[in-house]
């Protein structure tokens, strides 16, 4: 055992593959897409939800769909030491819907509106943008069909996008239909593609699940795919309706869209809306967000009444992506807004308890650690980005005094150590 642990001493380790690190300074733009997306669902009553990060795998298989590339290709899947079968979560849908289910929430009010946030796990090939472990905002909304509601959940994610200071995305939007529209659909696209000279193993997706053949990203079979019929052609008159309104709701609420008939997500438990949000500045990882109706899924995973469901998930890496193309300021990285400069061991003692009576009162404080002179203290508190800077010598410690500096300004001056928490407040607004 000690032989091995000393090659792995020796061994130069990097992050996995396709895996990114954030941190200071891209951490802070990370931060803000995180916190921007799941405050823009908080606004509209969405509560918290923290999901595991592995599940039952069988739970991915049913809920997302064995004939969709995620499970067939793309899942980290391995069995533990009790000899069960568990999956790195994949998406977060089915995780929420599990969720529901287990702990009762749909025998509550109604709709059940939950928020998270966290990574997921997809075996791709890494390129930019698309990541093994990728970070996504997500909002389901569960319990009411509701044109009203899909448009709600659009726009949070229209919303936080614009908080953010993207402009250049746009929302694709189409319908999946619902029961009453699948089968004529499903019969017109498998006599088409049964026509095509297909390859054996798209053929058999064809038999299984037709509308997967049309989420096929190889340039041949998106070419060959492109006089497919359309599922929007096909739609009965409730789901007509009910795709209709949802376009009525969006332009009330200002979120504008484009109606994309040959978007297919790439899940198989989407219904009726289904919509992306795509930034062409990515090039070909242009999807930036997107989501749908999932009508049928909480019957599928083992719930007893059937309710439906909406949501979406947001791309932080691939929103992160487009904030750059279009030059969007980046979030503040200061790490504190006071910074404690002590020249000596008493100054130190006096700062760290001036840095904690800061901290207590909502203000975020660093001190200049190890003894450092005055120049490479002042030169520590610019890096922070910190407002000011707190300088505490002797001679101030003797009078209970400490000089203040406003490292944008120049301007200093001093301030009795009594009166500081006060003064402090009073200058940071």
């Amino acid at each position: 055992m000690s032989g091995n642990l000393d090659g792995a001493r020796a061994k130069d380790f990097a992050a996995p593959r396709g895996i990114p690190d954030y941190y200071p300074p891209t951490s802070a733009d990370f931060r803000r897409v995180r916190d921007t997306m799941t405050q823009a669902a908080r606004l509209a009553g969405y509560g918290h939800i923290e999901l595991p990060i592995f599940e039952d795998t069988a739970l991915f298989a049913r809920g997302v769909g064995e004939s969709t590339d995620v499970v067939s290709k793309e899942m980290y899947t391995f069995t533990d030491r009790g000899d069960r079968s568990v999956t790195l979560r994949p998406e977060g849908t089915a995780g929420v819907v599990r969720a529901v289910i287990q702990h009762g929430l749909d025998r509550g009010a109604l709709p059940i509106k939950l928020c998270y946030a966290g990574p997921f796990f997809r075996y791709e090939k890494p390129q930019a943008g698309r990541y093994r472990q990728l970070q996504q905002v997500g909002v389901e909304a569960i319990g009411v069909d509701d044109p009203a509601l899909d448009a709600e959940v659009i726009a949070i994610a229209d919303e936080g996008y614009r908080r953010l200071g993207l402009t250049g995305f746009r929302l694709e939007i189409t319908s999946l239909g619902d029961d009453a529209s699948r089968g004529p659909y499903r019969e017109a696209l498998q006599e088409f593609l049964f026509g095509l000279d297909l390859d054996e193993p798209t053929r058999h997706r064809a038999q299984i699940n037709p509308l997967r053949v049309l989420d096929d990203k190889r340039p041949e079979i998106k070419a060959a795919t492109a006089d497919a019929p359309l599922f929007i052609d096909y739609l009965s008159d409730d789901a007509r309706a009910h795709f209709d309104t949802v376009l009525t709701h969006l332009k009330r609420l200002g979120v504008p869209y484009e109606i994309n008939p040959r978007l297919v997500r790439g899940l198989d438990y989407y219904t009726k809306t289904t919509f992306e949000f795509v930034h062409d500045g990515l090039g070909a990882q242009s999807g930036i967000g997107g989501g749908g109706r999932y009508d049928g899924l909480m019957r599928l995973l083992g719930a007893k009444q059937d309710l439906s469901g909406i949501g979406f998930g947001i791309g932080v890496d691939r929103t992160m992506l487009a904030m750059e193309v279009e030059g969007v300021a980046h979030a503040d990285t200061a790490r504190c807004r006071v910074f404690g400069v002590p020249l000596g061991a008493e100054a130190k003692a006096e700062l760290v308890d001036v840095a904690g009576r800061l901290r207590a009162a909502g203000i975020s404080v660093d001190l200049a650690y190890g003894d450092r002179g005055l120049k490479g203290a002042m030169k520590a508190a610019d890096r922070s980005g910190a407002r000011l800077a707190l300088v505490l010598g002797d001679r101030e410690l003797a009078e209970r005094r400490i000089e203040v500096k406003d490292l944008s300004t120049g301007e200093q001056h001093e301030v009795a150590l009594d009166e500081l928490v006060s003064e402090i407040t009073r200058l940071l607004g």
